[in-house]
């Protein structure tokens, strides 16, 4: 029996998708289609795909020529699936021309005439959408949202709020923006609602967003108190909007791996999860600020609590916290999340230094994910026997926000309401975390 594969992301799925599909099955008995995963595609900078892996590898079956479907996830994947699958021919598209001789070793190479004036970037771009994008608040996270959304098809910030006129007039001109100090206003203006405003301030912006018909991508820490995530959260499902929490982390390729390694077994049950992330920052600013909700606890524990509910999720039964406390702020907070089956701790600083890692422990090995670990672009799976150990390598680009807005965009263009990377009952159990701590439930200072 003559086996076939060949790849492709499939986005939009379209004639000459088909076609392509037809030749390579016509070339052997069994056709092997490789489709390339969220986290690969982001990885190689495709941030314009529209439809999600799941949705691509269903479209692919459809076409009724593929007699398997796997999906690519990693560079160098082409060699071991060939040999895996014991392939006679890899085929690709014409547009590849020479690209893939190197496979030559392994298997025939074959070209295929490609299908003339249609492809998913034609199709992207007849029904491109670009998107008025106004952020709300105007600091340091609202500077590198701009630039990072240029990369993002269908991205276009074009407003600024700020009820301080000052500030959102200097914002305004330094991006070439519409400014606005009244959020009424703003809110008929634009398209899409970005919040980066203090945090106390974000349950309101929100609310007033969703209520006015806009989806909304709102800053960690995205509420903080759980009744208000819930809140939010049903409002947008009842009015049929998109509501993200913009924790970047989430939608981020090497992130994503680690997550659908472990749910896979890879390092046998999960048994304890160490997060920890610290920057040190010097006064007087916001973050030190008991008024403004400051300390390490708010600003630094969405991402740590993230790593912990992704992995174990949010069936915890109980918390304890060991702060050390400063004019009223957790300049370091330690917390202990007890699980039936297992056990995590995060560790967090802004007056106090640690090293900012991850690590993974399972029953049959564990992952290492090097500081910082919110921003990586490697890890390793380290076993008992250091020679099975597996390193992993993926692109993490610019400020790393690209990946949220990519992802915002996609659930509002395909009318998704729900993101697996980061669900809704995720973030609410992150607020309501952040809400005991705020509470003094099981705080022991030190």
């Amino acid at each position: 029996m003559k086996r076939v594969i060949t790849y492709g992301t499939y986005d939009l799925l379209h004639q000459g998708h088909i076609n392509l599909l037809r030749r390579a099955k016509e070339l052997g008995d069994y056709l092997i289609v490789g489709v390339t995963s969220d986290s690969f595609d982001q990885g190689r900078g495709k941030l314009n795909v529209r439809n999600n892996v799941l949705e691509r590898v269903e479209a692919v079956k459809a076409t009724g020529y593929a007699d398997e479907v796997i999906i690519e996830d990693y560079l160098g994947q082409k060699i071991d699936d060939i040999q895996k699958y014991d392939i006679d021919i890899f085929a690709i598209g014409s547009d590849w021309v020479g690209k893939f001789d190197y496979l030559n070793e392994y298997c025939q190479v074959v070209y295929l005439p490609r299908t003339e004036g249609i492809s998913s970037t034609q199709l992207r771009e007849k029904i491109q959408v670009n998107y008025r994008i106004g952020i709300v608040g105007s600091g340091r996270i609202a500077n590198r949202f701009i630039p990072e959304s240029k990369v993002v098809n269908g991205a276009q910030v074009t407003a600024v709020m700020n009820p301080n006129k000052d500030e959102a007039k200097e914002f305004s001109q330094r991006h070439g923006l519409t400014a606005f100090s009244e959020y009424d206003d703003f809110l008929k203006y634009i398209d899409l609602v970005y919040v980066a405003s203090p945090h106390l301030t974000h349950y309101e912006y929100v609310k007033r967003a969703l209520l006015a018909d806009k989806h909304v991508l709102c800053e960690i820490p995205f509420m903080l108190e759980k009744k208000q995530a819930a809140e939010l959260y049903g409002l947008a499902e009842k009015r049929n909007l998109v509501l993200m929490e913009a924790s970047k982390t989430a939608y981020c390729p090497a992130f994503g791996h680690i997550v659908t390694l472990v749910k896979s077994g890879i390092i046998g049950d999960v048994v304890d999860v160490k997060s920890s992330l610290s920057k040190m920052v010097p006064p007087p600013t916001r973050e030190l600020d008991a008024l403004q909700a400051g300390g390490a606890m708010t600003e630094h524990s969405p991402l740590t609590l993230l790593a912990i509910i992704k992995l174990l999720g949010t069936d915890w039964h109980d918390v304890n916290f060991h702060s050390r406390m400063e004019n009223g702020v957790d300049i370091y907070t330690k917390g202990v999340i007890n699980y039936p089956h297992a056990t995590a701790s995060f560790t967090l600083g802004i007056g106090v230094k640690t090293e900012g890692n991850l690590v993974i422990s399972g029953t049959k090995g564990y992952i290492y994910v090097p500081a910082p670990w919110w921003l990586t672009d490697f890890f390793e799976v380290r076993y008992e026997d250091q020679t099975k150990n597996k390193k992993f390598f993926y692109s993490y680009d610019g400020e790393g926000l690209r990946y949220e807005i990519q992802e915002f965009l996609s659930m509002i263009v395909n009318d998704r309401r729900s993101c697996y990377k980061l669900r809704s009952c995720e973030s609410v159990a992150i607020a309501g975390i952040i809400e005991k701590y705020r509470n003094h439930d099981n705080v022991t200072e030190i």
